[in-house]
C-alpha cells in the first residue's frame, strides 16, 4: 500500500475515537489485499477501505471488527469479532466504505452513529540538542 498520511477515525455519537493511526488503501492492489496475510492490529490502528461495500475474511489471521458507512460518514452496519478465514459481511444499505479495526474496538459505535475521518495530527519527535558547556 502506497505510504499515504495517517488519518484519525472519530465515532461522533459516541464520543471516541475509533482509530487514531489509520491507513486508507487507495490502489485496486491496495483495497484487494486490506489487511489478508498482516499478522494483527494494534490498539489504535486500521484500514478505512473506500468504495467498499462488503469484506471477507479469507487469509486473515486475526479477528477484526468493521465499520461500515455511507457517503455522509453515517454508521450502515457494525460487524463486530469477525473470525479469522470465515465469512463475508455486508455493509447494508447505502453502504460506501469500511473502517477495519481491532476485534472491540467498535464497541459503542452502532447504526446510524456518524463518523468524521480525518487526516491525523502528526507529532514530531523532539530533536535532541547537544551543547558544549
Amino acid at each position: 500500500m502506497a505510504d499515504r498520511p495517517r488519518l484519525t477515525v472519530f465515532d461522533e455519537t459516541a464520543g471516541v475515537a475509533l482509530a487514531t493511526r489509520a491507513k486508507e488503501a487507495t490502489s485496486f492492489w491496495g483495497k484487494f489485499r486490506g489487511l489478508m496475510l498482516r499478522g494483527s492490529l494494534e490498539a489504535g490502528e486500521g484500514l478505512v477501505i473506500r468504495p467498499c461495500n462488503s469484506i471477507h475474511m479469507m487469509f486473515m489471521r486475526f479477528p477484526i471488527d468493521a465499520v461500515f458507512f455511507d457517503t455522509s460518514g453515517k454508521v450502515t452496519r457494525v460487524a463486530r469479532g469477525l473470525p479469522r478465514w470465515r465469512g463475508l459481511a455486508m455493509g447494508g444499505r447505502g453502504a460506501k466504505g469500511v473502517v477495519e479495526l481491532p476485534a472491540g474496538a467498535a464497541e459503542a459505535t452502532q447504526p446510524g452513529h456518524q463518523l468524521r475521518i480525518e487526516p491525523a495530527e502528526e507529532t514530531s519527535t523532539p530533536s535532541v540538542e547537544t551543547g558544549t558547556a
